[in-house]
């Protein structure tokens, strides 16, 4: 985006001081912390995406901590209720969450208000991976690459179509982002779930969608879906031949729907140091490692500032795209 490299600029430099504000007690030691079971809230129903990953984290940070980590989901209103949970416990290291994309950096500007300010009310502590999105498109579409894909939504503008798992999700999101840096007219097609709107592209009721590697992946193997572009950085281990967005000719362009861990403000820092660099520890885990990777995502890491500097410029780039695209919540 035009303003994405200012608003990194900006995101790194107050990144520290959003941290330290929201851990007022730095000068406490980790003391006998922890002493009991650390909960971790997930802010989406069992069994998902995020749960499964947690899960396998928390039992890998078990035996580090010497304690029981346990996994509670509240889910509800597109992660609100829970992050508003994590938001609002106590201070102690004894609950934390997970910070994931839409309730960290779209809902406050997709939804009118919410009851909690991600930047003052919960503290990072770190980003746990990114997980790109494959644009794929229906094998009948005659487009072979994405300058091609481009060319023939600029010659019938609003025939195009994306599908998505509802308005403001990463599939929605990363369309809109696509025909606004495209400067082409695509018609969002919102489904009520990721697996319907995928079954759809795969029957040519949909041109094309940006879906989860993961998920993107059975009918990519299955030649039943023509994989055009991932949205990372680089090129993602499961698909090594598919291009990314800006080595297929979309220069700056890159989404992911990521997940962290954050706590509430306030916490020590002490606490969110030692939770860092045991988490850190636990992303070289091999099983872990493997887990990240098999899903076409790509593991986190990095300081709580570095994690902050993220969500900042997340905020700021997905709030640019809402405002441009007009998006509002349904």
């Amino acid at each position: 985006m035009k303003t994405y490299a200012k608003h990194m600029l900006a995101a790194a430099v107050s990144a520290a001081a959003v941290l330290t504000q929201a851990t007022p007690a730095m000068a406490q030691g980790t003391g006998d912390w922890p002493s009991k079971p650390i909960t971790i809230v997930v802010p989406y129903a069992p069994g998902g995406f995020a749960d499964t990953r947690v899960r396998l984290i928390a039992s890998k940070l078990e035996p580090r901590l010497k304690q029981p980590v346990v996994v509670e989901n509240k889910a509800g209103a597109g992660g609100v209720v829970g992050t508003t949970f994590i938001a609002r416990a106590n201070p102690d290291g004894y609950t934390l969450g997970t910070g994931n994309l839409a309730p960290m950096s779209v809902n406050p500007s997709l939804m009118q208000s919410i009851p909690y300010d991600p930047l003052k009310d919960l503290a990072p502590v770190i980003l746990i991976e990114n997980s790109p999105l494959v644009l794929s498109v229906n094998k009948s579409v005659q487009a072979g690459n994405l300058t091609e894909l481009i060319a023939l939504a600029r010659s019938e503008p609003g025939k195009l179509t994306f599908g998505s798992s509802g308005v403001g999700g990463a599939h929605h999101l990363s369309g809109e982002m696509f025909a606004e840096q495209a400067h082409i007219d695509l018609t969002h097609v919102p489904y009520k779930g990721g697996n319907l709107a995928a079954t759809d592209l795969m029957g040519g009721h949909i041109t094309m969608m940006f879906e989860m590697g993961y998920s993107a992946l059975p009918a990519i193997k299955g030649d039943k879906v023509r994989p055009i572009a991932v949205t990372s950085a680089r090129r993602i281990s499961v698909l090594p031949d598919v291009p990314t967005m800006v080595e297929a000719g979309l220069p700056g362009y890159e989404s992911y729907n990521w997940q962290g861990i954050v706590a509430p403000a306030g916490t020590p820092r002490p606490i969110i140091d030692r939770l860092n660099a045991e988490l850190n520890a636990v992303l070289k885990d091999p099983e872990v490692a493997k887990a990240i990777e098999d899903t076409g995502s790509q593991a986190g890491g990095g300081t709580p500032e570095q994690f902050a500097a993220f969500i900042q410029s997340e905020t700021a780039k997905w709030a640019q795209v809402i405002k441009e695209a007009k998006i509002t919540p349904q």
